[in-house]
């Protein structure tokens, strides 16, 4: 799939770390560092922009490292770029630890899946079919 970019920052265009990778890492395009105090939070400009063809998203997700090492993940995940966004990707990061962090240029972030999606019509109807689970939710399976 062709998705057309435009990168104004002067780091390397996103890309998969391995051939079997669903997503790849973002960087931060920074003038100078962001500090992150503990609950703290900040948008964090990429320099990308791009353009998704119809029926597709770009999901901005947490990096697994960043989040398990530091405490920083993306506030809103997934955070969806629809495919008529035509604006920076910026990243929207919270510091969930109890330390201090600092984001730095050229950091990687987060990571970007592009997905394929479906828009629905509504059919609105006066009772739904019935199945086995029902109303059920919230744990109701139980543990096992």
């Amino acid at each position: 799939m062709k998705v057309e970019i435009i990168n104004k920052s002067h780091h390397p265009l996103p890309q998969y770390a391995t051939p079997l990778s669903a997503g790849m890492d973002l960087r931060a395009n920074l003038t100078e560092p962001i500090s992150l105090p503990p609950l703290g939070r900040a948008m964090v400009p990429t320099g990308l922009y791009i353009a998704l063809p119809a029926g597709f998203e770009a999901q901005i997700r947490p990096r697994s490292g960043m989040a398990i090492k530091h405490g920083v993940t993306v506030i809103n995940t997934p955070g969806t770029i629809d495919a008529d966004y035509r604006g920076e990707i910026c990243v929207l990061m919270v510091n969930l630890s109890s330390e201090t962090f600092v984001i730095n240029d050229g950091e990687r972030i987060c990571q970007m899946v592009i997905a394929r999606h479906e828009q629905v019509e509504w059919t609105p109807v006066e009772v739904l079919d019935t199945t086995e689970r029902g109303e059920g939710g919230f744990g109701h399976t139980g543990t096992k």
